[in-house]
């Protein structure tokens, strides 16, 4: 390993800068989405559509800075990821702690079997456009979140993925409690007859917008990749990407340097960049580069790279 390569893996830890940089991303969302339900309230087709499709985006890119929070760099204190975190990831019904648990693992376990990503579009499956389609449109997150919330007000909710500590534990019941708030809430504000707020503010953008997108901004990750392999840099992509896409994702297009020093904050990631594209096996400059592979390897039949 040369010393421009050993770069890529070298630790860091949060800085008050680092700590400045993601709350003015947070602050930054809170506005986005404020101006999302403002157009999305007005009269007339433009202003809705666009104002559904900014709440729906905002939703994606807040998953993604809640995933800067699991790993815990982005604040100075520990305690303050779970605290931010969770509200992040919460109008798309994702559990702070269970997405950090299995996240982890992920991170820990990726090139092997035991691998278990939250999200789980199988990235060794052929891209078929039924695949495609599906990772899309993974409704079945939700169905199973939901699913998951009963079960912890029955008291049945376990762990199936691994071992999970009995602190860890009782974060995940309470989130999807919750979180289960949440749903009813939404359910008695429509059947009080705000039902159209509901929809456009929350259900159309979820299900119409954010879940798609955010299908989109993880797919690059590890696809056609040499999933076999535990090198991070052959198992995982990065994306050089433009200023406006190294925001949207968080900074989750440079994935090969995330996953070489995941406590690194993500906003010191673009560092080592030019490192990684000199090592790695994978990278593409644009994320239009990359989608172009994929439309290409679905028109093959799934096979090849993407």
């Amino acid at each position: 390993m040369t010393a421009a390569t050993e770069t890529i893996f070298v630790r860091d830890g949060v800085t008050a800068r680092d700590q400045r940089v993601f709350v003015t991303k947070m602050v930054f969302a809170g506005v986005l989405l404020g101006l999302g339900v403002f157009l999305a309230t007005r009269d007339g087709v433009l202003p809705i559509v666009l104002g559904v499709f900014l709440i729906g985006a905002t939703y994606t890119h807040m998953v993604e800075l809640q995933h800067q929070c699991l790993h815990h760099s982005a604040m100075l204190h520990p305690a303050d990821h779970r605290r931010f975190g969770f509200p992040l990831g919460a109008l798309m019904l994702v559990s702070f702690s269970h997405y950090r648990v299995r996240h982890l693992q992920h991170h820990r376990y990726l090139g092997t079997d035991q691998d278990t990503e939250f999200f789980g579009f199988d990235t060794r499956q052929p891209l078929t456009p039924g695949a495609l389609f599906r990772g899309l449109f993974d409704y079945m997150r939700l169905v199973h979140a939901v699913a998951d919330m009963v079960r912890c007000w029955r008291g049945t909710w376990r762990y199936t993925d691994g071992q999970i500590s009995e602190r860890m534990h009782r974060h995940v019941i309470t989130e999807y409690r919750v979180l289960s708030v949440l749903v009813l809430a939404a359910g008695a504000i429509a059947a009080a007859g705000h039902w159209r707020l509901v929809l456009l503010l929350w259900v159309v953008p979820l299900l119409l917008v954010a879940t798609p997108l955010h299908f989109l901004v993880e797919l690059p990750e590890h696809i056609g990749c040499d999933n076999d392999s535990q090198d991070v840099l052959r198992n995982t992509r990065s994306i050089t990407g433009s200023r406006l896409s190294n925001w949207y994702t968080n900074g989750n297009n440079l994935h090969i340097e995330h996953h070489a020093a995941m406590a690194v904050p993500i906003n010191r990631l673009p560092e080592r960049h030019a490192a990684v594209l000199a090592a790695a096996a994978y990278t593409n400059r644009t994320y239009w580069e990359f989608y172009r592979g994929v439309l290409a390897q679905v028109v093959r039949g799934g096979r090849g790279t993407a």
